[in-house]
């Protein structure tokens, strides 16, 4: 069998196809795919072959199933600027999409070398480490560990944390104008604890993202660790030539 012929080339030129596809416009969303046995007839291949091509673009987040019925075009893949602060779930609204946390966890602890650099405290001053699981349509997205100081941290640990975003809260029920976040963002694999929360084989890649959001005054209020499923979400930046 030649290189071209061979199992995996055929499912991967089924795949890019419809994926061209799809990016293109020539399916929209929620448009339905060509049934298996129409693309088994279109590429001359198994129908194994067919559902491995599917298969790779529903892991994408591109299509999705119904039982019985065939195979359908997903929304866009959830994105969030990059040239304006947001909130997670402020972001995800107004695209469409439903968006929840869940709490792991609301601790004090005392500051990292990192944190207490950051925030402009000691060394191991009391903080407060709040660690959520974010999710979109009820599929988890994104692991977020955030630092406070003790006093806001327990005030925000009275609010609700499950439907609410912080940036939210602070401006709209503590009168606190955010001012701007210092960002990075960078790829990694996925350890195991957040492979199991994030529910994605251990080692997958993500991304990584810290970010440090400054009040409009100057004061430190909030840094992040935010690990997100590369599948299922993407940041986006326009940048222009000046």
């Amino acid at each position: 069998m030649s290189t071209l012929n061979a199992p995996q080339a055929l499912h991967a030129r089924i795949r890019d196809s419809l994926r061209s596809q799809i990016l293109s416009g020539h399916y929209d969303q929620h448009d339905k795919l060509p049934s298996e046995k129409q693309l088994m007839e279109s590429f001359g291949v198994s129908r194994i072959t067919v559902r491995h091509a599917l298969g790779t673009l529903e892991q994408e987040g591109m299509i999705f199933r119904i039982a019985g019925k065939g195979c359908y075009v997903a929304k866009n893949k959830p994105t969030q600027t990059l040239t304006r602060l947001q909130g997670f779930a402020e972001a995800m609204h107004s695209q469409g999409y439903a968006a929840c946390n869940r709490v792991l966890s609301l601790n004090s602890l005392p500051a990292s070398e990192l944190v207490a650099q950051v925030f402009g405290v000691a060394v191991g001053a009391p903080m407060v480490e709040l660690r959520r699981l974010r999710y979109l349509e009820r599929l988890p997205v994104s692991l977020d560990i955030s630092y406070f100081t003790q006093e806001l941290g327990q005030r925000l640990a009275r609010e609700d944390l499950v439907t609410r975003d912080v940036f939210h809260i602070l401006e709209n029920d503590y009168g606190q104008p955010l001012g701007h976040a210092d960002l990075g963002i960078e790829a990694a694999l996925a350890t195991p604890e957040e492979a199991g929360l994030l529910e994605v084989p251990p080692a997958s890649p993500l991304l990584a993202l810290q970010r440090m959001t400054w009040g409009a005054d100057g004061s430190p209020l909030e840094l992040d660790f935010i690990r997100y499923r590369a599948d299922r979400f993407r940041y986006q930046l326009r940048i222009e030539r000046r």
